[in-house]
């Protein structure tokens, strides 16, 4: 059972495979691409405990010869601290730019291993392994690479493509039902923005998404990439369409910064984030009441917050204009015209905006 898309970016094009149990598939689908033989397998001891031998089994049968670099575990170590240590261990095994990275994890070790790909020797080719359903649905599609500051997130970072996306929706069974769900509110978030018979079809199948139906999960994980890679082609380094796939993400990285990174799953804090931006919506008469009770009961069927956690409004409004959609003091919000479209809505009076909202 697989399905195999392509990310059409010119001489920048790669491809997605979707599939269930494809991690031994990883040397010769690597060998198909024609990359290096010199690579550094880049995980955590959490995820390389699990799929590191067969990772590494795969790519040594295939002829590849491998360096294992496993990094803390946790979005507070998505840092330029761990970047460096990745580098160091590149630079002491002799890597050049006839080398390659492979990421086997989830969002922390893909975006980081992306900018030392990015960066390392002015750009070298990698490899996404996405093993948890938000950086198979998301961060592993389409480029951005980044890590975090202390006064906000992805702020230190670049725009560079994978050679290949392997996604083996297996891995998915390891993981703890926090994690799934937190993988899902970006699901959602694909049929608000672009689909909504996609939105339909997700509150009909949300038992079986949340057990891990492999056929569910494929189908769910492929309309995800397909609505992704439809924007990033049109938009690879958002400049204008692509900003909608930020949908619930400015309220949500607020939250983020303002819990202390790993305190709030990045998927949690999107949840709140999109429920904040469709009330907005409705107070703009953008969306009706019935699509903020849709979208609020979808998110709490998946077991995810819709509710802000408890900080002063003033910090949120100061996260808020550290956002890197902020330009001139003016927040670019993604809105929600009913369920399966949005807008761009400049918002010049930050404050006002998010007061009424959050003391409605």
């Amino acid at each position: 059972m697989r399905n195999d898309l392509l990310i059409d970016l010119g001489d920048r094009s790669y491809p997605i495979r979707i599939g269930a149990n494809t991690l031994s598939d990883l040397g010769s689908e690597l060998l198909d691409i024609h990359f290096p033989k010199q690579v550094a397998v880049i995980s955590n001891e959490k995820v390389a405990n699990l799929y590191g031998k067969i990772v590494s089994d795969s790519l040594s049968s295939a002829g590849f010869s491998v360096l294992n670099i496993n990094l803390p575990d946790g979005e507070e170590y998505k840092n330029l601290q761990t970047l460096e240590t990745i580098y160091d261990a590149l630079i002491a095994a002799h890597f050049d730019r006839g080398s390659g990275l492979i990421a086997l994890g989830g969002g922390v070790i893909g975006d980081m291993v992306g900018f030392a790909a990015a960066t390392f020797l002015r750009g070298i080719p990698f490899v996404q392994v996405p093993t948890t359903l938000l950086a198979q649905v998301d961060s592993s599609v389409g480029g951005k690479t980044a890590v975090n500051h202390p006064l906000g997130k992805n702020l230190i970072g670049a725009f560079y493509q994978p050679e290949l996306v392997l996604i083996d929706v297996a891995t998915l069974k390891t993981l703890e039902p926090r994690e799934v769900s937190a993988g899902l509110a970006e699901v959602v978030k694909y049929g608000v923005i672009r689909d909504q018979e996609f939105f339909s079809w997700l509150e009909k199948n949300v038992p079986a998404l949340l057990n891990l139906d492999e056929a569910k999960l494929i189908h769910a994980i492929k309309r995800s990439c397909e609505i992704k890679a439809d924007i990033v082609e049109v938009d690879e380094k958002e400049g204008s369409i692509r900003a909608i796939l930020n949908f619930g993400h400015t309220f949500g990285h607020a939250i983020e910064a303002l819990a202390g990174y790993g305190e709030w799953k990045h998927g949690e804090a999107v949840a709140v984030g999109m429920i904040v931006a469709s009330k907005i919506a409705q107070q703009k008469g953008l969306c009706d009441a019935e699509d903020l009770a849709r979208l609020e009961s979808l998110l709490r069927a998946m077991k995810l917050p819709v509710n802000p956690p408890q900080f002063p409004l003033e910090d949120y409004i100061l996260a808020m204009q550290r956002d890197k959609k902020v330009k001139q003091g003016t927040l670019t919000l993604v809105l929600n015209q009913g369920i399966g479209q949005v807008v761009l809505q400049k918002i010049p009076d930050i404050e006002s905006v998010f007061s009424a909202t959050l003391t409605a």
